[in-house]
C-alpha cells in the first residue's frame, strides 16, 4: 500500500508515519518544512513544498492508494486573527488537492478535521457525529467547509473519504513552545521554569487523548470498507484545565505559577466527544491513558533540555 501523507512532518503527521512503516506502507511525506524534532526517516520519501504548489502536488499523487490530508497553516487563534488566509492556504488548496486527487485516481482520503472546532457550543455532551456543527471559530468553520467539499466530491465523482474529527491530541513531539496543545506548552513553561498561561478561570473542559491514538484510528480509517463517514476520536473524557495542571503537578514533582489572562470569545467552554461510533464501525478505542500519556511528554520534554530545541 502507498500513502501520500500531506502534513507529514507536523506532530500528528510524524506518528502516522510511524504507524504507517510498521504496519509496512510505503510512504510519502508532502511536507513545506522538515520534521522540528527528529533527522528524516529511513525509508520515506519526502517532498518539501508548499500545498499550494499545484505542479509538485499532482507529481506525487499518482498511484497512491490513500492520502492522508493533516495540513494546516493555522490554529483556532491565528485563523481567528487572519481568516482570509486561513480561506486562502487551507480551504483553497485543500479543494485543489481534493480535485488533483479525483484526476490521480486516489483510492482514499482520509482527513484531519477538528472534533474540537467543528461542532461549536455543545447542546449536549458527550457531543456524538449527529451533534449540529455551529463552530464559532473561523478554524472551524474552515474545517466544516472542507467536510462539505469531501461530501460534493463523493457525490459528483464518487471519491472515497473517511473524516476524522479528533478532540485533544498530545504527546511526543508536540512544539512545547508553541501556542498550540495545552499539555506540551504547559510542560514546555515548567521545564523552563517559567509560568503558566491560561485564558479564563481554568474551567474550560478538553477531551485529552495521546497521539499515538489518532495516528492508529487515522490507520484503521484508510484500510477499513468503512468509507463517506465521519468520526470522533478523542478520550471520551472531560478534563478541565484546572484538573489538569493539578495532574500535571503531581506528575512533574514540581510548583509553578500560572497566569490567568481574560478568556477567548473564540474557544469552546467545554467538548467531549462520543466515541462509540468510531469503536462500533471501526473497532477504534483509545488505549493510554492520561496519566502514563503525561508522563511519557514530560520524560521528552525533559530530553529536550539537552539540545535545546525549545526556542
Amino acid at each position: 500500500m502507498r500513502a501520500v501523507v500531506v502534513g507529514g512532518n507536523g506532530f500528528i503527521g510524524s506518528h502516522l508515519v510511524d504507524a504507517l512503516l510498521a504496519d509496512g506502507w510505503q510512504v510519502v511525506v508532502y511536507d513545506r518544512a522538515p520534521e522540528r524534532y527528529r533527522p528524516p526517516v529511513t525509508g520515506v520519501e519526502y517532498v518539501l513544498e508548499d500545498l499550494g504548489n499545484t505542479a509538485m502536488l499532482a507529481s506525487v499523487l499518482p498511484r497512491a492508494d490513500v492520502v492522508f490530508h493533516l495540513a494546516s497553516t493555522t490554529i483556532p487563534k491565528s485563523s481567528h486573527d487572519a481568516p482570509v488566509f486561513d480561506i486562502r492556504s487551507n480551504l483553497i488548496h485543500s479543494v485543489r488537492l481534493l480535485e488533483l486527487c479525483v484526476k490521480s485516481q486516489v483510492g482514499k482520503v482520509v482527513f484531519l478535521s477538528s472534533g474540537g472546532t467543528v461542532y461549536g457550543i455543545p447542546e449536549f455532551l458527550p457531543i456524538d457525529e449527529g451533534h449540529p456543527t455551529n463552530p464559532i471559530s473561523a478554524h472551524g468553520i474552515v474545517k466544516l467547509a472542507i467536510e462539505k467539499y469531501l461530501f460534493l466530491f463523493k457525490h459528483l465523482y464518487g471519491m472515497s473519504y473517511v473524516i476524522l474529527r479528533p478532540s485533544n491530541p498530545y504527546g511526543q513531539r508536540q512544539n512545547p513552545a508553541g501556542n498550540q496543545g495545552a499539555v506540551a506548552v504547559f510542560l514546555g513553561c515548567i521545564a523552563r521554569g517559567l509560568p503558566v498561561t491560561i485564558w479564563g478561570d481554568g474551567e474550560i473542559t478538553r477531551d485529552f487523548f495521546h497521539v499515538s491514538d489518532l495516528a492508529h484510528a487515522c490507520l484503521i480509517a484508510a484500510t477499513s470498507e468503512t468509507a463517506d463517514s465521519a468520526f470522533n476520536i478523542g478520550s471520551g473524557q472531560g478534563t478541565t484545565l484546572n484538573q489538569l495542571l493539578q495532574l500535571i503537578e503531581s506528575i512533574v514533582q514540581k510548583t509553578f505559577r500560572v497566569v490567568q489572562l481574560p478568556a477567548r470569545s473564540f474557544d469552546v467552554p467545554e467538548i467531549v466527544l462520543d466515541v462509540r461510533q468510531a469503536h462500533a464501525e471501526l473497532g477504534w478505542a483509545p488505549k493510554i491513558p492520561l496519566e502514563e500519556g503525561i508522563l511519557d511528554t514530560w520524560r521528552w520534554v525533559r530530553s529536550l533540555q539537552w539540545m535545546n530545541p525549545i526556542t
